[in-house]
């Protein structure tokens, strides 16, 4: 049965740009260059743009399996599957939100301690931003929703591209599409890690007001980050060469560097922490729908589960705290997320689809 929402804790369907814009601009902008010029090398910036481009037909497909009346994919777990196996799949839906989560925090306590507070214990700062979510997400959907607008604010440090595309060198982009299609394929699959982002739109879709027509917010949302990717990715390889950036763990953090005030003597730390303004919303939103799935399929309410999924995702992190670990976690997460988008998500729809006859 569908789970109708109070028109108080529903926002405008505008603010769909935000929550996805906000969530895929996590902490894999400062190194997610590497990972995608693996196998296409300097045609790398092609392969974010085929990723990109493919994932808005991810995107029509969620818009139109939770369409009129806009429902959440809880319901369609249940009216296609039944009751039992629908719970069933919901609840796996939430580890998969929760390795999302731990996987963003993760990433941005790594740059912390690399570059900022390298002495400074993983307990501490985890234990901090545990706080932070804590407090966002028990404020309920409205309130997370609005922490991700801050990401308006941020929008204009991305100007910063500027000045490492003028030192660089234009040249080391040729030859333009120099590698074969299943290269460009490759170099697609691991860009999917940085596009997270559109998987809790499965939740929390009928809590935007006319969702449906504001669709094009959504897309607007998939078009700025791909467009925002493609742009660093072509700037980095003209600031780096190949060789150099293979061997680079932060390619954009290095290019931060080259950026000086007469009044601040290292610009990255400034980067680093208005970073966090983006980091709280991008995981409280999968939080927030861990919480949401629970309180819908076991009638647990969310006073109760956040403080239990916090505390996992507190112990998770502290487990994860050497370099080679947190590396194969984000591999392992971008295998997850691959399967989830284009694997789980067309299944659902075309199943639905299907249901959705047999009953007409």
């Amino acid at each position: 049965m569908q789970h109708r929402i109070i028109e108080n804790y529903a926002i405008s369907g505008y603010f769909v740009f935000f929550l996805i814009a906000v969530t895929q601009a996590a902490a894999t902008i400062f190194n997610f260059q590497s990972l995608v010029l693996m196998n296409a090398g300097q045609d790398a910036w092609i392969s974010i743009i085929l990723m990109g481009v493919s994932l808005h037909l991810i995107l029509w497909m969620i818009y139109k399996m939770l369409g009129n009346p806009a429902k959440d994919v809880i319901d369609v777990h249940q009216s296609v599957f039944g009751k039992f196996i629908g719970n069933a799949l919901s609840l796996i839906v939430v580890g998969y939100y929760f390795l999302m989560a731990l996987f963003f925090l993760r990433s941005y306590m790594e740059i912390i301690q690399v570059w900022v507070f390298p002495s400074l214990r993983t307990w501490v700062i985890a234990g901090l931003f545990i706080c932070v979510i804590y407090y966002v997400v028990s404020g309920g959907f409205r309130i997370v929703a609005g922490f991700s607008f801050f990401y308006l604010a941020l929008i204009p440090l991305l100007f910063w591209l500027y000045l490492p595309a003028r030192q660089g060198d234009a040249g080391l982009l040729l030859p333009v599409l120099n590698h074969s299609l299943l290269d460009v394929i490759k170099s697609s699959k691991s860009s999917c890690i940085f596009f997270f982002g559109l998987e809790p739109l499965l939740i929390y879709l009928p809590f935007l007001k006319s969702a449906q027509k504001n669709a094009k917010w959504a897309h607007f949302a998939l078009m700025f980050s791909t467009l925002k990717y493609t742009a660093i990715m072509i700037v980095t390889l003209m600031f780096f060469s190949q060789g150099l950036l293979r061997h680079t763990l932060w390619p954009t953090m290095s290019m931060t560097q080259i950026i000086e005030f007469s009044f601040i003597a290292r610009f990255e730390y400034v980067f680093i922490f208005l970073w966090q303004l983006i980091i709280i919303p991008t995981v409280c939103i999968p939080i927030w729908c861990c919480t949401r799935i629970m309180k819908r399929v076991c009638s647990v309410k969310p006073g109760l589960s956040l403080p239990f999924v916090l505390a996992a995702l507190l112990i998770a992190a502290l487990i994860l705290n050497e370099r080679a670990q947190i590396s194969a976690f984000g591999a392992f997460i971008n295998e997850c997320a691959i399967y989830f988008h284009f694997a789980y998500i067309p299944l659902l729809f075309i199943i639905t689809l299907f249901a959705n006859r047999l009953k007409g």
